[in-house]
């Protein structure tokens, strides 16, 4: 199944509180809840004023849907090409 980075813009996200992130997160997950297994939420960063998402789901679209139903910006929704590591500099 893809994996897909969302970039969120959030003016301040970064000076979010510990109960801003949670009352988010909580929100996603009722999201999520409701539009079934089909769309996963990994994890996410929060950096300046982006919240950047991991989600592995089987196309944009459910992506995007959680977004509206959540009230989440989703300004750029990218697919995960390639995943590297520092493992990935032993490959032979």
């Amino acid at each position: 199944m893809p994996k897909y980075v969302i970039e969120r813009e959030i003016p301040g996200a970064g000076s979010l509180s510990e109960r801003d992130l949670v009352a988010i997160a909580q929100k996603s997950n009722r999201v999520l809840a409701k539009l079934g297994t089909d769309i996963q939420w990994l994890h996410s960063y929060v950096a300046g004023d982006r919240i950047y998402c991991l989600y592995i789901a089987p196309n944009e679209d459910i992506v995007r849907e959680h977004a509206r139903q959540g009230g989440f910006p989703a300004n750029r929704i990218t697919r995960v090409a390639a995943t590297i590591d520092p493992t990935t500099a032993e490959q032979d």
